[in-house]
Parts: structure tokens; sequence; C-alpha cells
């Protein structure tokens, strides 16, 4: 009695395994490509920030997780320290500066923020847009929270602040109004020998920051270029494993069209398996199915080969091996029927 033929679920079992993971590996790809899209519509806006005076710390934040630019990172952080670093020698220069000027004895008017109510001057604030003291400036200075002062100009803009605003407010022949100025007269000339340094840092900086930044991005642009050249090598796996399934199905039409060439009864279903009683084929038939079995392997494992396709990882080979022997052990007791997708 003749065993059941396969069912087709089995029988498509193999190709669907395959598109299943077409798809997955598809889809995977499709996510990287659109990363890649996007880093390279996004270079001509990060360049042009950058070339506005971009933050490094900004670059950071957004390329920290690319490998590729781990080292330009470490490189970056370690120039921003070694710069930070001279800052706070130039810093403390300043402060010499700064304590020679609160030393003066005309100094003790800008000490502390100008009582406003005390003193009655209800149209201070009218006045004076910001306020500011020498007590204000030593507090922002030792400020640890991150609110305290980035760099010398700052300092200096705000030491000048507190004689502009002295000036402002007070006319010319009040006694304040000339402290002010003349302190202001003395500051300017010791910032003037602080200068040439400031100015000679403040380049250092901008050219360690650009080629920080300039660093970065060719990392970037090596790693999304290796990522783009494994993304096409990943498409033209698929693209001959499309064809390796493609041409799987070809071989069994033409192996249909073979059998009907000699057999007008033969019409096969598109919807079901074919299963063949072999004893009612010619042997011209036979020998034209043999001949194309035989072509079809060789040309398959070209295909695989080229595919980097190995049909031992296919599961539903063992099974077909099996049904195969089942088939051959059988052959003398029952007539010779197999699936056409075997031979």
């Amino acid at each position: 009695m003749d065993a059941d033929p396969p069912q087709l679920d089995d029988h498509l079992e193999p190709f669907r395994v395959s598109v299943n993971q077409i798809l997955t590996t598809v889809n995977k790809l499709e996510k990287q490509v659109t990363e890649v899209e996007q880093f390279y519509e996004s270079t001509d806006n990060v360049q042009g920030n950058n070339s506005k005076g971009g933050s490094l710390a900004k670059e950071k934040g957004r390329e920290k997780h690319i490998t590729g630019t781990k080292k330009p990172l470490q490189d970056a952080s370690h120039t921003e320290a070694s710069s930070a670093k001279r800052m706070q020698e130039l810093m403390r220069q300043f402060s010499t500066i700064l304590r020679q000027i609160t030393q003066h004895k005309w100094a003790w008017p800008f000490m502390d923020p100008v009582d406003v109510e005390g003193l009655g001057l209800h149209d201070y604030y009218e006045i004076i847009d910001k306020p500011m003291d020498f007590g204000t400036i030593k507090s922002k200075m030792e400020a640890k929270d991150g609110t305290g002062y980035n760099n010398v100009r700052e300092i200096y803009a705000d030491v000048r602040l507190i004689f502009k605003n002295a000036m402002k407010y007070n006319n010319e022949k009040n006694d304040v109004h000339v402290m002010a100025k003349t302190l202001l007269e003395k500051f300017e000339e010791k910032w003037l020998q602080l200068l040439p340094k400031v100015a000679e840092e403040e380049k250092r900086q901008l050219e360690e920051e650009a080629q920080a930044q300039l660093d970065i991005q060719l990392a970037l642009e090596t790693t999304y270029a290796n990522k783009a050249k494994d993304i096409s090598t990943e498409l033209c796996e698929i693209d001959m494993h499309l064809k390796s399934l493609k041409e799987m199905v070809i071989q069994q039409c033409r192996a249909l069209d073979i059998i009907a060439e000699t057999n007008p009864m033969f019409q096969p279903s598109s919807t079901e398996d074919v299963v063949l009683d072999l004893d009612a084929q010619s042997d011209y038939t036979l020998w034209r199915l043999k001949a194309f079995v035989k072509d079809s392997l060789e040309e398959q494992v070209k295909v695989n080969a080229g595919a980097g396709i190995n049909p031992n990882d296919n599961p539903d080979d063992k099974k077909n091996k099996k049904r195969r022997d089942s088939g051959d052990s059988s052959g003398k007791t029952n007539p010779k029927r197999k699936k056409l997708s075997t031979l």
C-alpha cells in the first residue's frame, strides 16, 4: 500500500523558511540604510554648525554611541582637559590683578551690592540694567555647580561693569564716579599686560576644537562608509539567494514539462504536490528526468557556492533524504511512486 504523499506545507517549508530569513535580513538592512542616509544628510548641517562655533560637547553627545569615534572622542576629552588647566592658570593670574584692584583705598564702594533701599536710590534699577560688585564676582569665581565663569574674558567684562555702572549712575563730579573712573583706568592697564596670553589661549582653543571636530567627523565618515560597504555585500548575498530560490522553482516547472510532453494525460495541479508512478513513465521520459535532475543538482551546487549557502543548514534536507531512502528500500514491493520534488 502506497504511503501518503507529503503534505503541501512540508513541501513548501524550505521555501517559506528561506523567504522569512530573507525578509528578516532585509528589514535589518533597511534600518541600517536609513541610519546611513540620515548621517550623510545631516553632515552638511553639522559642518555648518561647527563653522559657526558649534560646541564639541554637542558632538560628543551625538556620536558617543558610534564605535569608530571612541578614540577621537578620547583625544578630544584629553585636549579639553589640557585647555581647562591652561585657562585655570590664566584665571589665577587674573585673580592677582583683581586682588590689587580690590585692595586699593578707593575700592570699598564696589565690594558689595549697592544698598538701593538704604541709600534711597529709587531710580537705580531704572538706570542700571545689571548691577555688579566684587563680592558677586568672587562668589561666581568660586562656584562649583557649573554656574561659574568659563573664561577670563567673562570676569573681565563683569569687573568693567562694576565701574561702568558707577560712572553711569553718578555724575562726573560725584566722588563715586571719580573713584570708579580711576580704578577702571588702573584695571585696564593691568588687563593689557595679560591680554596677549588670553588672546593666544583663545586662538589655541579654537584650533584644537576645530581639529577635534574634524577628527570626529572623519572617524564617522569612515564608520558609515564601512557600514555602507557591508550593507552592499549583504544585499549581493540576498540577491544570489533569491536567484537560487527562483532557479529551484523554475527547475520544478521544467520537470513537469518533460513529463507532459510524452504523457498527454498528465495534468499536474498548481495547488498540490505531484506524485508520480515511475513504472507508468516511458524509458525516454525517465532518461530525460534523470539527466534533468543531474544537471539541476550540479547547477544548484554552483549557485549555492556563489551565494555562500550551505545546503546542510536546512533540516528538511535530512527529512528528504530519509524519504528517498525509504522509497528505495520499498521499491521491490511497492509501485515506484515518487514525489517529483525529490527526483
